[in-house]
């Protein structure tokens, strides 16, 4: 079915043009910041203080030099031209412009964003977008009791969120719900890829009150005028057309001249006044986009003599005189004046910025016009191609309620992208024209070495407001979801990450702005290879130079690591916090209270990861270029020589008798079967720290298996394995890589930890008592809550006890917590371990999971529980609540019907109750749900929020798979998802992206059980619409030029798969199975099912 849905939609289409450079659909997006105000690059105090260097209180009239912010801000690709929405409710103290929230000294949790919004709906090249902002109009906006109350709480409360405040979204007494729900909407022309049309609809959600609100979208230019190095600059310019009092002139160097139309607004409301009642015509307001220095620090004079405050001045303040009465600027804004909006009811602000003016901009006495039912229908048209795109990416039946967790988990990463901008030259000296230079040695010196930096492109985000800037290894797990929906951007990110311009010349991938020279995890070459396979798997497309490219950066970078974080050159490695924060219990990127140097077993497990990935992505390209054998063979040689270091300290020593061989363990740990961080100062002086923490999983990151066909593909490969096989046994009889054993399909495994290694920590991490969460993976285990790990040093003492929600200290920040929460781009590459893993060991191995429940699942059936559990979060209970919403406002969160169908991404979860923590919009890497929706989303026929079954249940008899998929919390889950072990090879291999040929492989060399899947009813039914279409696709081969032509007819196999598979039923998508024997695979090996 995959090979038939690709370029079938009209998204595609666009991107195809964008690639090609026919069509610009990139040029226009979501890339203003929604925090551009106390970020480092804005920062230009002596101490580094960018939280008060830049407050929130400055930026309504202080010009930003390296962004823009705004709410749902849009702009091109270099953020010239930016639109945004400002809102007033006639009480608040100030013009609602860009998003609140609490800096993080002001939050007792660190920076947190204090406002509600969602992102709906979003395609690749942003022809549409959506989004929904809440604003309560009954009271003002409570800004100074949002930092009171917070700053009141210490590290153990709750923060004061600003649905605690009775009133705002809900009052207590009546029932009622004053405020507004301010839908946003952005839709390109069909054609033209630089018309841009908006749509604003405000719902006042109130059953009792009128509303009073301002709705002013506003149009400007970012400030470079201010800073350009010449004299040369031509200021843009925004001007009102001198017979349309609706309409803008907006000229800029870059863009030649466009215009941008305010549509009168309809002024009725219900049946007897809408025709009759007068529209709202919006007023056209006109300021520059300077700073009010006057007002802001004394200063004598301002640049200009109107600022970037002029509106709210304007409308809060009543200064008439603050705009501009010559109707130009740099800034300018289209106020509507909606007086009283009555409960229930609904008003809408139409707009359009094109450069086809003279075509789509009509004209009237002294107004201009657009045509508002070809306006209204370009949405629907928009929504539509969404509608497709979306099932285009997951055509599997999954539910409704799936669906949506996946539509606005993507959603969520296509709006968190941002123009980022950064010249280092400027930003640590000054611009040449500055009045006042930054200090010397500014902000303590911060990225002092970085001077090569010169960044002006679109990334991806964290967060958008909690954290506008790129953080590497963040980015690498946004590709993996951006690669099913937009694989080009996600090529694009990682190759950026390793261009000159970015990466040091040293080899090292800055992290980010606060720190560039921290280390984050080296995930870099696994995306890499990842988002090739996707592509390759999902578009039929292999982008092999992009992945040669990539990879010749990366030997950089891991030349890098090798040189600067191994510094007893024994393969074992540090590295400092590596993104995880607060999990040790020292500050791990600083000097050791204790002396010494940690080893750390996540580096080394990390290191070990990241050869196994370039030995992947090696050999992979080796199948065109011999050259690559050989660099295969240096990353095996790489891989072997840590694992064993990982694990053992082996050293040689001679006296007359003769050579001794001295091994005793390293970083693991033979009594308690785990993997712990040691400090080491030097000799045999070293001290192991017993912490049960991610830090001892991540070992299982590496993995990888060898196929005996891939090995006798390259002889010079083949021959350097041998040589080690022969030549070290010393190591290979450690079994560290379990080389000389083999396998199922007698392959290979390359592998940091033995089978019983592998055993022993798997019944850590599945036992709910230590990792294993009713909701995925903790971070630290829960046997440190009654057994606290203490440490005395110098009359001080250190602590790590379990923490299932926020942290209990001030540690990078107090805004995050490995020590007990859940994290989705950790427990994702545990899933995916898991499933490599199996492709080895076969069905036959399994463990006890959960430990205790008498249920043994072989290691995929494993992974999938945990996917389950992961995505279970989301999913509404049998109350109907969802557990990232768990605590007192789950029910409004939950099942209120203005909020029920919005999700929240947050940036990790409470380990106990799944409820969201830390930044709420981290749509990057929890957007990697959407990842597992596809892979698992078929076979969800239950998302429990119970406990599972107990030993003594776990035998009862397990009910027909006729029954309802909704049974007792205390049953058996595991009937509605056994699968054949063929199947389950297949199903495997699908989710870690592999080849055909390598899913040939793995297939021959599977288990042979005679139980083989019948296809699903949704299967059938794909297979012969599919058949049903052949003929229309024939003429594709006729009319292979009529591009129009193919497009439509891709297009009506996805609207007729579409109409057929989406209302089966959830009983119709369970899959069945009877014993038949293999002779149900086809003659080229394909699984049936996957067919």
């Amino acid at each position: 079915m995959n090979q038939q849905l690709i370029d079938s939609t009209v998204e595609e289409k666009r991107l195809h043009q964008n690639k090609n450079h026919e069509k610009f659909w990139y040029r226009w997006g979501p890339y203003l910041s929604e925090r551009s105000w106390a970020t480092v690059r804005e920062d230009y105090s002596f101490n580094g203080d960018a939280w008060t260097n830049f407050p929130f209180e400055h930026a309504n009239a202080r010009v930003f030099r390296w962004g823009e912010d705004g709410i749902f801000g849009v702009s091109d690709n270099k953020q010239l031209v930016c639109m945004n929405v400002a809102l007033w409710n006639g009480k608040d103290e100030r013009l609602k412009e860009r998003m609140f929230g609490l800096t993080g000294p002001q939050g007792n949790h660190g920076e947190d964003v204090k406002e509600l919004y969602y992102y709906l709906d979003n395609l690749p090249s942003h022809a549409y977008m959506k989004a929904l902002y809440k604003y309560p109009f009954k009271k003002p906006f409570p800004y100074k009791e949002l930092v009171e109350e917070n700053g009141r709480r210490g590290y153990e409360d709750l923060e004061y969120e600003i649905y605690d405040i009775d009133g705002l979204f809900k009052d207590s007494k009546t029932g009622d719900s004053p405020y507004y729900d301010v839908f946003f909407e952005m839709a390109k022309d069909d054609e033209n890829s630089d018309e841009l049309n908006f749509r604003i609809t405000v719902h006042n959600r109130s059953e009792k009150d009128t509303g009073e609100l301002y709705i002013m979208p506003q149009i400007f230019f970012r400030n470079t005028w201010a800073f350009e190095s010449t004299n040369k600059c031509v200021k843009p310019v925004l001007e009102k057309d001198s017979e349309d009092s609706n309409l803008i002139h907006v000229k800029h160097p870059k863009f030649g001249e466009t215009q941008i139309v305010f549509q009168p607004s309809p002024g009725g409301f219900g049946e007897d006044d809408a025709d009759e009642a007068e529209d709202i015509d919006p007023e056209l307001l006109f300021t520059e986009n300077e700073s009010n220095l006057v007002k802001l620090f004394k200063e004598k004079e301002n640049p200009s003599k109107y600022t970037k405050d002029a509106f709210e001045e304007y409308l809060v303040n009543g200064d008439k005189k603050a705009v501009n009465p010559e109707n130009v600027g740099t800034k300018a804004g289209a106020c509507y004046h909606f007086k009283n909006i009555p409960p229930g009811e609904y008003v809408t602000v139409r707009y359009k910025f094109t450069d086809d003016f003279k075509n789509k901009i009509y004209h009237v006495p002294g107004m201009a016009v657009v045509d508002e039912d070809e306006f209204d229908q370009t949405f629907d048209r928009r929504e539509e191609e969404a509608d497709n795109f979306y099932w285009r990416i997951n055509p599997l039946p999954v539910s409704e309620e799936l669906r949506l967790i996946q539509r606005q988990a993507m959603a969520g990463l296509l709006w968190t992208k941002q123009f980022y901008n950064f010249v280092w030259r400027e930003w640590y000296n000054g611009d040449r024209n500055a009045k006042v230079k930054p200090p010397p040695n500014r902000a303590n010196g911060r990225n002092k070495k970085w001077q090569h930096m010169y960044i002006e492109d679109i990334l991806s985000m964290p967060d958008k407001w909690e954290y506008p800037f790129f953080a590497s290894w963040d980015s690498a797990f946004h590709c993996i979801p951006l690669a099913m929906i937009d694989p080009e951007f996600a090529k694009k990110q990682l190759d950026l990450l390793t261009r000159e311009w970015y990466m040091h010349p040293n080899g090292q991938i800055p992290a980010y702005e606060w720190n560039f020279n921290d280390v984050n995890p080296p995930v870099h070459a696994w995306a890499t290879y990842r988002v090739f396979k996707i592509e390759r798997n999902l578009y039929g497309r292999e982008d092999r130079p992009f992945l040669e490219s990539v990879f010749q950066k990366l030997l950089l970078n891991f030349t890098w690591w090798v040189n600067r974080k191994d510094g007893n050159d024994n393969n074992v490695f540090e590295g400092g916090f590596l993104g995880l924060d607060n999990i040790g219990v020292f500050n791990r990127s600083e000097p050791l209270p204790t002396g010494g140097t940690l080893e750390q077993a996540d580096s080394t497990g990390w290191m070990a990861f990241f050869s196994l990935q370039m030995l992947n992505m090696a050999l992979e390209l080796a199948k065109e270029n011999p050259v690559y054998e050989s660099i295969a063979s240096k990353f095996f040689e790489h891989f072997i020589l840590i694992s064993d270091s990982m694990s053992f300290e082996y050293t040689v020593e001679g006296d007359e008798k003769g050579c001794v061989d001295f091994i005793k363990q390293n970083l693991w740990n033979e009594k308690d079967q785990f993997y712990y961080d040691a400090i080491s100062w030097g000799d045999d002086n070293k001290q192991q720290l017993p912490i049960r923490s991610l830090v001892g999983l991540i070992p299982l990151y590496a993995a990888m298996t060898l196929e005996p066909g891939i090995i006798n593909r390259f002889p010079s490969f083949k021959k350097r394995v041998d040589w080690f096989v022969e030549n070290r046994p010393e190591i290979f009889g450690r079994n560290i890589a379990s080389m000389s054993k083999r396998g199922v399909g007698e392959r290979l495994l390359l592998s940091l930890v033995t089978k019983e290694r592998l055993q022993a920590i798997l019944t850590r991490m599945l036992d709910e008592n230590e990792f294993f969460s009713d909701y995925g993976i903790r971070s630290l285990s829960k046997f440190h809550e009654k057994h606290p790990f203490t440490m005395e040093v110098h009359n001080s003492e250190y602590e790590v006890s379990y923490l299932p929600a926020e942290s209990n200290s001030g540690m990078f920040g107090g805004n995050s917590n490995w020590r007990g929460p859940i994290w989705f781009p950790t427990s994702f590459l545990l899933i995916e371990s898991l499933q490599r893993f199996y492709l080895y060991y076969g069905s036959d191995f399994k463990v006890e999971c959960p430990v205790g429940s008498g249920e043994y699942l072989n290691l995929v059936e494993v992974a999938e529980e945990i996917a389950y559990r992961m995505i279970s979060m989301f999913i509404k209970d049998e109350n109907g609540e969802r557990a990232i919403y768990y605590g007192e406002h789950s029910d409004l969160l939950s099942n209120d019907k203005n909020f029920k169908d919005y999700i929240s991404f947050y940036e990790y979860f409470d380990g106990d109750t799944g409820r969201g923590l830390g930044a709420s919009h981290q749509c990057g890497w929890t957007a990697v749900v959407a990842k597992l929706i596809n892979d698992v989303g078929l076979s969800c026929a239950r998302l429990p929020r119970t406990p599972r079954s107990s030993v003594s249940l776990s035998s009862a008899t397990s009910p027909s798979l006729t029954e309802s998929p909704i049974v007792d919390g205390n049953q058996s889950r595991r009937w509605a998802r056994r699968k054949s072990a063929k199947s389950l090879v297949n199903f495997t291999a699908n989710i870690l992206e592999l080849s055909e040929e390598e899913k040939r492989t793995h297939r021959i060399g599977g288990t042979k059980t005679g139980l083989t899947p019948r296809n699903s009813i949704s299967s059938d039914l794909a297979k012969e619409l599919i058949d049903r279409q052949n003929e229309e696709e024939k003429l594709l081969d006729v009319h292979s030029s009529d591009e129009e032509e193919h497009l439509e007819i891709k297009s009506n196999l996805v609207n007729n798969l579409k109409n057929e598979i989406g209302d089966i039923s959830l009983e119709d998508r369970t899959i069945s199975y009877e014993n038949i024997d293999d002779s149900a695979y086809d003659s080229d090996g394909k699984d049936p099912m996957t067919k």
